[in-house]
């Protein structure tokens, strides 16, 4: 059975079942068996929610950062515009608030199992569970907005079309469960229920344990979860990954798959007539065909609107693996179909600031004159050098920070010239950054090895890392590494280059 949403609240639910059997014949608290069922149940659910973030913190904090920008861009185009400037503000923290957000759920859901602070874990639970509910509306209801309307401009809400939203995951679960906007509203709406009642029924909640032992539990899983998050970032990639680009997976065959898959996806055809408002849907290509060839119909007055269907094979961030040489040219396909072992360096920013510098250019100018050829009435022109002259001229300078250089000059070069020297092809691909950057960067650091441009998302999709290492195989993921936990090519090559 696969894993959704309904089963992940089935699960939560047996799970408080037994919880509740417990405290109540166990524990002896017997104070109001629906309360303390909702209070496990709610418990239960915080802990694996934030379990499965804390996995990935990096995944949530892109994910808020998609929330920022879309609230920035949707309040700055309104009266309320003094309030978009805080979102930049919070993208710019958004891995702090990420782990913040993730202990925190995990704490609350043990302070709930625990009964621990009842009174503080009723408000927590209803400002964190009211917070999600306006996101998950909020990106929900998108879909109604046309693109180049404000989402306050109600009046010119259309038609609900998935593509509408900007943000299409929740990411409530982070990638181990992909929720649509509309069933993560529908979840909070119901996990609002038991919020309401904590707070009006707080002296029914349960507590179990004494005073120290729920002060030490608190305690030691703000430490302990607070130490995992970190562990899953700062100095290592995750250890369960729950993205597309996982070690085993073969890239180059899975994207043929997904392509495939989408071109043969069917297409459908809705018609909207533009005075009475009827609409034709889901007109397959025959049926649309032949209505147009129908002499009654008329044309002119309906509004054609194109839908694909959803392909067989859903698809994911492989579908969008897109490499760009600096010379412009596609070569996706190219990395792919490299045979044997290739060494992939993920860079989604090149961690550098942009100033300026003043540099001397040299202008020359010449003369150019006409010389003829003796004994005969042809003539040709000379161009010679008149002057020489120095200006100063203010052009763009990159700088690049000493920490993340330091990744490639210690780290990562060493590493790929013992990789070449075995006959492993190597290779970058820098987000965020345009043909100059890259430039400097190569310059600069000294790389052996080219680099070649992506787009940021897709990059952070693969490894959570920056620079992250990827040993790939005939187009397919081997292993991966943070640039912190990277060992010697030599313990690399003798597990996994065989």
């Amino acid at each position: 059975m696969s894993l959704t949403i309904t089963t992940v609240f089935i699960g939560t639910a047996i799970f408080a079942a037994l919880w509740t059997f417990l405290t109540s014949t166990v524990f002896s608290q017997r104070k109001n068996l629906i309360v303390s069922y909702l209070q496990n149940f709610s418990g239960g659910f915080f802990i694996f929610s934030g379990i499965v973030k804390a996995v990935d913190p990096l995944g949530t904090s892109y994910k808020m950062v998609d929330y920022f920008t879309e609230f920035e861009t949707t309040f700055a185009e309104t009266w309320m515009s003094f309030i978009a400037p805080l979102f930049p503000f919070l993208s710019n923290y958004s891995t702090g608030f990420s782990v913040f957000m993730i202990v925190l759920e995990v704490v609350l859901g043990i302070m709930l199992l625990i009964g621990s602070n009842n009174k503080l874990a009723s408000w927590l639970f209803f400002l964190i569970v009211g917070f999600f509910t306006f996101l998950t509306g909020f990106t929900a209801l998108t879909g109604y907005v046309p693109e180049g309307i404000n989402f306050f401009d109600f009046g010119n809400w259309g038609a609900f079309k998935e593509t509408n939203m900007k943000v299409t995951d929740c990411g409530c679960f982070g990638d181990f469960l992909k929720l649509e906007p509309f069933t993560s509203f529908k979840k909070d709406l119901i996990l609002l229920i038991p919020a309401f009642v904590f707070l009006f029924r707080t002296k029914d909640m349960h507590t179990i344990f004494s005073p120290k032992l729920r002060t030490g539990l608190v305690v030691g899983s703000i430490a302990a979860f607070s130490l995992y998050c970190f562990s899953n970032y700062v100095w290592d990639i995750p250890g369960q990954d729950f993205r597309p680009f996982r070690v085993g997976v073969d890239i180059k065959k899975q994207k043929a798959l997904e392509e495939e898959s989408m071109a043969n996806a069917p297409v459908f055809y809705n018609l909207t007539h533009k005075e009475t408002g009827e609409v034709k849907e889901n007109l397959s290509m025959n049926e649309f065909l032949a209505l147009y060839k129908d002499p009654t119909f008329q044309k002119d007055k309906y509004e054609t609107d194109q839908t694909t269907a959803k392909p067989e094979i859903p698809q994911t961030k492989i579908s969008e693996f897109g490499v760009e040489s600096l010379e412009g040219n596609e070569i996706s396909q190219e990395l792919l179909d490299q045979q044997g072992y290739s060494l992939m360096y993920v860079c989604y920013t090149l961690g550098y600031e942009q100033g300026e510098k003043t540099m001397m250019v040299a202008d020359t100018s010449f003369l150019v004159d006409t010389v003829g050829t003796p004994g005969t009435a042809e003539f040709q022109m000379v161009k010679k050098i008149d002057k020489i002259t120095q200006r100063k001229e203010t052009v763009t300078d990159y700088i690049f920070t000493d920490e993340y250089k330091s990744r490639f000059t210690d780290v990562v070069n060493p590493f790929a010239k013992a990789a070449q020297a075995a006959g492993v092809n190597v290779y970058a691909i820098a987000g965020k950054a345009g043909e100059n950057v890259i430039k400097d960067f190569s310059a600069e650091v000294e790389a052996s090895y080219p680099i070649h441009m992506a787009d940021d998302i897709l990059l952070k999709t693969i490894v959570r890392s920056n620079p992250g290492i990827v040993l790939l195989k005939d187009g397919a993921v081997v292993k991966k590494w943070h640039v912190k936990r990277l060992p010697s090519f030599e313990e690399i090559k003798a597990e996994y280059i065989k």
